[in-house]
């Protein structure tokens, strides 16, 4: 339960600073219609070409594990973000009772066994647009439901909380270095040297065990200073 309420606070953190304290009520301080549930199966859209799915194309491609566990990462960021939206409008309380709901969830449980094993491509996708199904319903937000048609995917995926935790904690950073660095005006450069920034990130945390969010940040922005930008 304690990764799941710090991952929550973090991205309370991370939207105040980028939408403003108010971003709960469905604007951003800009006065930007917010719509998570748009974010979530827009990502999952994206999420669904990390596998040779084409019947046309590259249909021996073998699945892009790495970069589908970064899609995964970031849909999650969405799930939290509505979660969150909808405790605060529907007055269920802050991110601590929303972590204990989480944490009572029979799948949660599954997140507690360490497993590197993927699941079949189909049966990956088929899970992903579960995850559509549940977040373009306009009618009632069945957010349990979301929540642990998400947990199945991260086991899927050949994550568990721990990994859940480290690659988010990774990304979250690299948001905040993103918006410090020219996200929303189309500045900042997305491609390092022929790599994402999302892979150089991943790599950092993973050639690196026991560093230190703040520490993560001072490789990205020595990583980012040294690509050229033009």
């Amino acid at each position: 339960m304690d990764k799941i309420l710090l991952m929550l606070q973090l991205q309370a953190q991370l939207n105040d600073a980028t939408n403003g304290e108010q971003w709960t009520e469905g604007l951003t301080k800009n006065g930007k219609v917010i719509n998570w549930k748009r974010c979530i199966y827009m990502e999952c859209a994206e999420m669904v070409d990390s596998f040779s799915w084409k019947h046309w194309k590259s249909i021996d491609k073998e699945p892009d594990w790495a970069n589908h566990q970064i899609e995964v990462v970031d849909v999650w960021h969405f799930i939290m973000s509505l979660a969150i939206e909808n405790y605060s409008q529907n007055f269920k309380g802050g991110v601590e009772d929303l972590s204990l709901t989480i944490s009572q969830l029979k799948s949660f449980s599954a997140l507690d066994v360490q497993s590197k094993r993927f699941a079949f491509q189909d049966e990956v996708i088929a899970k992903v647009e579960n995850i559509i199904r549940l977040s373009i319903d306009q009618e009632k937000l069945q957010l349990e439901s979301l929540i642990s048609e998400f947990f199945d995917l991260v086991v899927m995926s050949g994550l568990d909380l721990e990994t859940l935790y480290r690659l988010y904690i990774g990304k979250n950073i690299l948001n905040q270095f993103r918006q410090d660095h020219g996200y929303k005006d189309g500045s900042y450069v997305k491609v390092w040297n022929g790599e994402e920034d999302n892979v150089v990130m991943k790599r950092i945390w993973e050639e690196n065990g026991d560093i230190k969010p703040e520490s993560l940040y001072k490789e990205l922005t020595k990583a980012y200073s040294s690509i050229n930008k033009s």
